[in-house]
């Protein structure tokens, strides 16, 4: 099942979704109009969204060498969402060529685009499953197809675990894909927050759509890394996070956090 209680495999157009409203946002063309409308309703209520996402995706590249530069081969993407070049193996196998990399997303129009993207690929694989299950997502014949969990992996949770409520219990589910890898891996996690302004009225938009949207403060994202050990400069603002390129206009503003961190034991 999917995190709105549909069966995976299902395409709802009812209702936005998250990874359609993020491509829509980006100025993709894979979205519904229940996509666009939430996306405008989402910029209105929230006038940095833009930049917050292109600054969440610079991120996710700078993570992504970061990891490969420390010699990690092998990345788990969960909630990857849909493609947006460059893609994470992309940007690992430009510094690494023999970089494998699982995606996971729990939208079937995600899964169809991987499928046509990564069907040259071999190192690479595209699995349908949801986060909220991370003993499926990790014992998946497609992830270990690809992936070796005796051996370092980058887990990247970028831009989902907010899409998972306190019932949901992240933080257990965070540990419990962390209790799969072996020391040496890395956690690769962004967030949004409401630590910079009020955004209520963001958050309502996505009382609509197939997952809410739970922001949450920067001590309680940092509980996150629980049993990793945080490296420079910890958990900061995304564009603020080893920024290769002048910062954005507006940053500040931006309520997204992230974070790289590795398993020592």
């Amino acid at each position: 099942m999917s995190q709105d209680g549909s069966r995976i495999g299902e395409i709802d157009t009812s209702r936005p979704h998250p990874a359609r409203i993020y491509d829509y946002l980006l100025g993709g063309k894979d979205n519904y109009e229940v996509d666009q409308q939430a996306g405008d309703q989402l910029a209105a209520a929230a006038p940095e969204v833009r930049i917050g996402l292109r600054a969440n995706r610079d991120f996710l590249r700078r993570a992504v060498r970061y990891v490969v530069d420390s010699g990690v081969r092998q990345i788990v993407d969960i909630g990857t969402g849909l493609p947006t070049s460059p893609n994470v193996h992309e940007v690992a196998q430009h510094t690494a060529p023999d970089v494998r990399v699982a995606y996971v997303d729990n939208d079937p129009i995600v899964k169809a685009h991987g499928d046509a993207l990564l069907s040259g690929f071999g190192t690479t694989s595209i699995v349908l499953a949801d986060l909220r299950e991370p003993h499926a997502v990790v014992d998946h014949p497609d992830v270990r197809r690809i992936i070796d969990f005796d051996e370092p992996v980058a887990l990247l949770l970028v831009a989902v675990v907010h899409f998972l409520t306190d019932e949901d219990e992240p933080a257990q589910i965070v540990a419990t894909l962390r209790d799969a890898l072996p020391a040496g891996s890395f956690l690769v996690l962004s967030h949004a927050t409401g630590d910079f302004a009020d955004r209520s009225e963001a958050q309502a938009v996505y009382t609509r759509a197939s997952a809410s949207l739970n922001l949450r403060t920067r001590t309680e994202i940092e509980h996150f890394f629980d049993g990793f050990d945080l490296v420079e400069p910890g958990l900061a603002q995304v564009p603020f996070w080893r920024p290769d390129t002048p910062p954005p206009p507006r940053s500040a503003e931006i309520g997204f956090y992230g974070g790289v961190a590795r398993k020592t034991g």
